[in-house]
């Protein structure tokens, strides 16, 4: 379940360095996120399906290893970026 484009370049405007930066850990914390939220959406309309349910343990263990990056080297950062994400530090 990729990204649409437009939407991955909306997440990577708002929150990375620039507009084309991408690899900033903030951005991919916020596009980890997104693609989060959405497989949430359908594992819980598609309950027995177990390998998109793997794919999003992955992805949430993937996106804690970044926050915990960040909480180390950036800890202004991480705070200001849990708070516009709207997710548990």
């Amino acid at each position: 379940m990729p990204l649409s484009g437009e939407k991955k370049k909306e997440i990577i405007e708002k929150f990375g360095k620039d507009a084309k930066d991408s690899g900033s850990t903030e951005a991919q914390i916020a596009l980890l996120t997104q693609r989060i939220r959405d497989l949430t959406e359908h594992v819980k309309v598609h309950k027995k399906d177990n390998h998109s349910r793997h794919g999003l343990v992955k992805l949430v263990s993937q996106r804690k290893k970044l926050m915990k990056y960040l909480i180390k080297t950036n800890p202004e950062s991480y705070t200001k970026l849990i708070k516009d994400l709207g997710i548990r530090g």
